[in-house]
């Protein structure tokens, strides 16, 4: 069993089960989650056979840091090292808000959008939601600050690990435990419209983050196949169903990509799309990955796509680039830690 993806009330009921104290369970969450304790012996107020007890029945779930790379930007990329012998990545972005960490909810990903190193080492599993939450922990601990925010825009496609991914949102929001506040949490998906509708009818204070990254379907056709099972049409009438539960604005995330989708022309298709939206559109110069035909739109380009969407209405923001000095996008460097090994 995976303590670490125990709610504090399941975990009270599996102490029962176990014939140990329910209070001696809230010691226990209080550890895990607050203090970010994961060796038993380090939870001084339990008595110690109960310690040896838990070692058994209950091992956390600890990952490792396999390699660790700091960019000049102070931007930090974890490759974690997982027990089964597979990794996942994660990264910590340094704002003048505080540390924001995108992580990964798969190891590997289905999903194969043409400008992505996550699906190139393929598709092992997905991860619980303390795996999950083991990224930020260890993170945490590791650079001695506090993390703020959450990205799940890692490896892996959120919508596709539903059941873990809401259950680690519910445990980092926790009180009890890190008490990260909800509208501190970004989930981005490729555009699984189930999984959108399915969101909407929790009425989370997150924030939604689609990736779109085209403004027709011919575009997103050939860079994101999930487009052929839930087209823009589909997708962006699940998002306003999504805005009218929850009355939360959408961020649409749109990567840059060079001579593709980055005309003037594209811009203004863009903005007649999301005309009248509760949303903003987040462009993204992306980072080269070897293996990826694609290159990165030039600054200029980058600018007269703002300013044709900002005359249209459409809120704009461009994304720093950060980390592009230490293989920043997700499952790069999972990638090269499995040519090394092969």
């Amino acid at each position: 069993m995976d303590i670490l993806s125990l709610t504090s009330d399941e975990m009270r009921e599996v102490f029962k089960e176990n014939s140990m104290q329910a209070y001696r369970a809230a010691q226990v969450y209080e550890w895990l989650h607050k203090h970010l304790v994961s060796d038993y012996d380090e939870m001084t107020n339990l008595p110690k056979d109960m310690r040896e007890s838990l070692k058994e029945l209950f091992p956390v779930p600890v990952f490792s840091i396999e390699r660790k790379a700091v960019s000049k930007d102070g931007t930090a990329k974890y490759l974690f090292a997982l027990p089964d012998g597979d990794y996942v990545e994660s990264v910590v972005m340094k704002y003048k808000y505080g540390y924001t960490i995108c992580v990964s909810s798969q190891v590997g990903c289905k999903m194969g959008c043409a400008f992505c190193a996550s699906a190139l080492g393929g598709f092992k599993r997905s991860l619980s939601a303390g795996e999950i939450l083991s990224q930020v922990y260890t993170a945490q601990k590791d650079l001695g600050q506090r993390i703020s925010h959450i990205v799940l825009m890692g490896m892996g496609e959120p919508f596709d690990n539903y059941e873990n991914v809401t259950r680690f949102i519910t445990l980092v929001t926790d009180e009890k435990g890190q008490n990260l506040s909800m509208r501190n949490i970004s989930l981005s998906t490729c555009g699984v419209v189930p999984g959108i509708k399915a969101l909407a009818q929790k009425k989370l204070q997150l924030t939604l983050s689609i990736s779109l990254h085209a403004p027709n379907n011919e575009i997103r056709n050939r860079l994101m196949p999930i487009n052929k099972k839930y087209n823009i049409d589909e997708l962006l009438s699940a998002c306003k169903e999504y805005i009218n539960a929850t009355s939360r604005r959408i961020s649409f995330e749109y990567a840059m990509i060079d001579g593709l989708n980055d005309s003037d022309e594209n811009a203004r298709e863009l903005a007649s799309r999301l005309r009248g939206m509760l949303c903003h559109v987040n462009l993204i110069p992306i980072n080269e990955v070897k293996e990826s035909p694609f290159k990165p739109s030039s600054a200029e380009r980058i600018a007269s796509f703002t300013s044709v969407l900002e005359k249209k209405g459409i809120t704009v923001t461009v994304r720093r680039k950060l980390g592009s000095d230490i293989d920043a996008s997700c499952g790069q460097l999972r990638l090269k830690e499995k040519r090394r090994s092969d």
